[in-house]
């Protein structure tokens, strides 16, 4: 994909997805006093080439982002796991959504365990977007090795 025609979306629409998340699925509404601007800071930095060249790392950023540094008063994994699929959405990725749903809802949990580490994370994220019908075996060992 040319990185050039990267989708984003702004801090108001992370904020709604968020509040859309807490209402459907119940938690705790509201964003941390500080959490404003660390989510600002979130979706300008992925849209930096130099630190996130590739589409992947991006996302990567996104989701890890948002599921360690607290943003919200609660659903941070729920979060850094809807803006990842909004942010597919809006690329052209739909044919890996729900596998990405599916895959990702135990790993934002042990994201947020500090089991999964971000260079995991990354080659998770990468198999699913590679459409691979499974883990390759260095990455199911990494991953067995991370969990246990």
């Amino acid at each position: 994909m040319d990185e050039l025609s990267v989708y984003y979306f702004n801090v108001s629409h992370a904020i709604n997805l968020h509040d859309w998340i807490i209402q459907e699925t119940g938690g705790l509404p509201g964003i941390y006093p500080d959490g404003k601007g660390k989510l600002e800071s979130v979706l300008e930095h992925i849209q930096n080439d130099v630190y996130y060249p590739t589409f992947e790392e991006k996302l990567v950023h996104l989701i890890y982002s948002i599921n360690k540094l607290h943003i919200f008063l609660d659903g941070n994994k729920r979060s850094s796991l809807v803006l990842a699929n909004y942010l597919l959405e809006l690329n052209g990725y739909d044919y890996c959504i729900k596998k990405f749903s599916i895959e990702m809802e135990n790993i934002v949990v042990w994201l947020a365990e500090s089991k999964i580490t971000k260079d995991l994370l990354l080659k998770l994220v990468t198999s699913i977007i590679e459409n691979e019908d499974d883990y390759s075996d260095e990455i199911k060992y990494e991953l067995i090795l991370a969990i246990n």
